[in-house]
């Protein structure tokens, strides 16, 4: 049985509501391997959300956030990756 998420928006609803991002999200699924033990597919599942950034979309739309902090919030990661990437640059 396959319940909706209520992230996903449905494909009709969409061009009712004349929204012009046409954004389509599907659920996230694994399949269970004959014999897989619960947690691992667990597991599986987290992992797989993770690379997906289901949960990293989750907590960034439980605000609004301005523009200006999105900037800001943007640049202090640049300038971190930045600085990460000078620091290991002479290795």
């Amino acid at each position: 049985m396959h319940l909706p998420c209520p992230f996903a928006k449905c494909p009709a609803m969409v061009a009712r509501q004349g929204d012009s991002r046409e954004e389509v999200n599907f659920l996230t699924e694994i399949r269970l391997k004959k014999g897989e033990p619960v947690d691992r597919a667990l597991r599986r599942l987290k992992k797989k959300i993770d690379r997906e950034g289901v949960l990293q979309a989750v907590r960034n739309h439980r605000h609004f956030e301005k523009p200006s902090e999105r900037r800001r919030r943007k640049m202090k990661v640049a300038r971190f990756s930045a600085m990460l990437s000078a620091r290991y640059a002479d290795l």
